[in-house]
């Protein structure tokens, strides 16, 4: 089986899924959807995801799956990046939880507003710079005795807080004060088959 996965490359909720795809040797094919020029709105990718949304994983042709961190979930299921111990798998989905509401509204709001949008000067950017740096002061307190956030392993609550994390400075949110997170991205950068996010101009 081959799944088919409707994705924006330089999104960081996108990424999530080709990352765990490509560390998970699952079989893909990714189709770019180009956002910016209203490809989400159209009356076929709603067939898709009547949210209109990316990312959007095509299982087969009964079933699809929207919500990046639903569909990491999927993905990692039955495998080692989503740990089988009942407390440390709802660890996990409580950093999944904790980066759709607490972390990505911020960080990958500025991020977009800055380098999808080329609008420096938008009213709504300090709120959205104070709120990521809220996020990253708890990550950094809890990654200060950690080496990843569960289980002392590498899990898809990484995968989910790394996508829009590593590329906080194109959020204009400065990582210099937070060695343990520097360190973190580092290991994450370090996991086999690691792939790299394409940057928005690419």
């Amino acid at each position: 089986m081959t799944y088919q996965v409707h994705g924006v490359s330089a999104s960081g909720n996108c990424y999530k899924v080709r990352l765990v795809l490509e560390q998970l040797g699952l079989p893909y094919a990714w189709h770019e959807v180009d956002m910016m020029n209203g490809a989400t709105r159209t009356d076929d990718f709603k067939r898709l995801n009547p949210n209109g949304k990316v990312p959007v994983l095509v299982i087969d042709d009964q079933n699809t799956l929207s919500e990046s961190d639903a569909i990491l979930c999927y993905l990692a299921d039955g495998s080692p990046l989503m740990p089988t111990d009942r407390l440390e798998r709802a660890q996990v989905l409580q950093w999944m939880f904790f980066e759709q509401y607490s972390h990505e509204p911020f960080v990958a709001v500025a991020r977009f507003i800055l380098q999808f949008q080329k609008r420096p000067d938008d009213a709504r950017l300090p709120d959205r710079i104070a709120g990521s740096y809220r996020a990253l002061d708890v990550m950094e307190q809890h990654l200060a005795t950690r080496t990843f956030f569960v289980g002392e392993r590498y899990t898809v609550a990484d995968i989910a807080l790394y996508a829009y994390t590593h590329v906080a400075d194109e959020a204009n949110v400065d990582l210099a004060r937070y060695p343990a997170i520097r360190a973190w991205l580092e290991r994450v950068r370090s996991q086999p088959r690691h792939v790299e996010m394409p940057g928005v101009d690419q």
